[in-house]
């Protein structure tokens, strides 16, 4: 006796949900992958761009960890991290671009990929010496947190958030370079007692937290007015707990 399971992929019922980025430099960016997409050769598809994006981010963890021995092995991390937002930002602009979107996949693939990154980029900081390994893991987990609460919205409200309060992953990559060249020359402060990663590591993550504590409060609430319960329901069944 053979058990055959039938999946069924009702692409038509499918509602994406409502993409929002209001960074800072949103505008500039958006203009920049539009043109870049429109100049794109024809033999490059969304998929070699999301593994170019993949590549980026290990890179740049396996260069942080050869920069414990190099500082200025801190410029290559910079080149990978450039090509992480070349392929990250860009594959779905070219997916819209070319009408040839597949929103679940693209979704599910992105930021399935965005997960291993941070771990390879996170993890390759560690490695450095430039951030403590607790505080790596902190901000790993902030980082996580956020990223889950931005799923479930998407899933549940329907809106997916790519920045939080002006800031977007564009402007977290320029921070990142920023920071990299500053370690090259200065990699501790306050009379070279604590490390510069470190320090933004923990104002990283505390903002990080806040954000997550308030879009908690948010979403709740407004899930909260969507669903509420009618009085009249509620009465019934206190009259039948009695």
């Amino acid at each position: 006796m053979e058990l055959t399971i039938e999946t069924k992929t009702e692409t038509k019922t499918f509602r994406d949900a409502t993409r929002e980025q209001n960074s800072i430099l949103a505008r500039l960016e958006r203009a920049a992958l539009y043109g870049m997409a429109a100049r794109m050769p024809s033999w490059v598809n969304s998929d070699h761009l999301s593994i170019l994006g993949l590549v980026g981010m290990i890179g740049a963890g396996a260069f942080y960890a050869l920069s414990k021995k190099n500082p200025l092995m801190l410029h290559v991390v910079n080149a990978f991290i450039f090509l992480n937002w070349f392929g990250d930002s860009l594959d779905g602009t070219l997916a819209r671009y070319r009408d040839r979107q597949r929103p679940r996949y693209g979704f599910y693939v992105d930021h399935i990929i965005d997960t291993f990154g941070a771990l390879f980029l996170l993890f390759g900081i560690a490695l450095s010496g430039y951030m403590s390994e607790r505080i790596a893991a902190v901000l790993l987990i902030a980082y996580f947190m956020l990223a889950i609460n931005s799923y479930l919205a998407a899933y549940s409200i329907g809106v997916f958030k790519i920045s939080q309060w002006k800031l977007g992953p564009t402007e977290l990559r320029l921070l990142m370079v920023v920071g990299n060249i500053f370690l090259i020359y200065r990699p501790r402060v306050y009379h070279h007692r604590y490390l510069l990663f470190d320090v933004g590591g923990v104002v990283a993550a505390i903002g990080m937290s806040l954000m997550l504590i308030v879009l908690s409060i948010q979403h709740t609430h407004t899930l909260y007015n969507l669903e509420r319960l009618p009085r009249t329901l509620k009465r019934s069944v206190q009259n039948r707990e009695r």
